[in-house]
């Protein structure tokens, strides 16, 4: 089983699902469940952040201890795959690489609001990533260019939208038409990358790395929490 965690990332794309489960953005325990599901491979593009706990890198660990090939790309997958590379999870696209080499540091680079499940967790403002790739790709003189790169990033992620940039960046209200026909989805990108990617990989699980899974007691608390015995 191929269990991939998407919601805004992936909201109106055009991918083949088959072979797929797919489920909602993850948060803190749902990469522990798929593993007692029975899944052969993860793939982690969104999660949550800040109102409920976040996908936890414990249970990522506890995932790859037992085979799992588990991909990040995109949003909270870009970051958790550069956090958790060492150990064997697979950082996916250009977003991804550049936690891994550093060149991003922020994990709000990735953030963005958008809607519940039953509207396709529609985006309704613009991450960074997006942000910035979207004015690289505008027909802009290179002040104008600098002056939105810097007004996207004096705004809070949530209120990041193309007028708002726009208006904080002190340019004619038609530059929001102009980046809306310039738009780059560089999170839908990679995302679509790591669907890619999961549907090619072979069924089972793989080898078991020679690291040692240490039963911590944050650990071992958790699973008091929920109910299950440390495996």
């Amino acid at each position: 089983m191929k269990v991939l965690f998407a919601g805004p990332s992936l909201s109106g794309a055009d991918y083949d699902r088959s072979g797929l489960d797919i489920r909602p953005p993850a948060r803190k325990g749902d990469l522990y469940r798929a593993v007692l599901d029975g899944a052969e491979a993860i793939g982690l593009i969104d999660g949550v952040f800040g109102f409920v706990p976040s996908v936890w890198h414990k249970e990522i660990l506890f995932a790859l201890k037992r085979g799992i090939t588990v991909l990040g790309a995109a949003s909270i997958g870009a970051l958790r795959a550069a956090e958790c590379a060492p150990y064997g999870m697979v950082p996916v696209g250009p977003i991804a690489r550049s936690y891994v080499s550093g060149a991003r540091t922020e994990d709000a680079d990735v953030c963005l609001a958008h809607a519940p499940a039953e509207l396709d967790f529609l985006p309704l403002s613009e991450p960074l990533v997006d942000a910035e790739a979207t004015i690289a790709a505008m027909q802009v003189t290179p002040a104008e260019a600098l002056t939105l790169r810097l007004a996207a990033n004096a705004i809070y992620f949530a209120d990041r939208t193309p007028e708002a940039m726009v208006a904080e960046a002190g340019l004619d209200p038609s530059f929001a038409a102009r980046y809306r026909a310039a738009r780059v989805r560089a999170k839908t990108a990679d995302a679509l990358l790591l669907v890619e990617q999961l549907r090619a990989l072979p069924p089972g699980r793989g080898a078991i790395p020679d690291w040692v899974f240490v039963e911590s007691e944050p650990w071992s608390s958790y699973l008091a929490e929920i109910g299950q015995q440390a495996a």
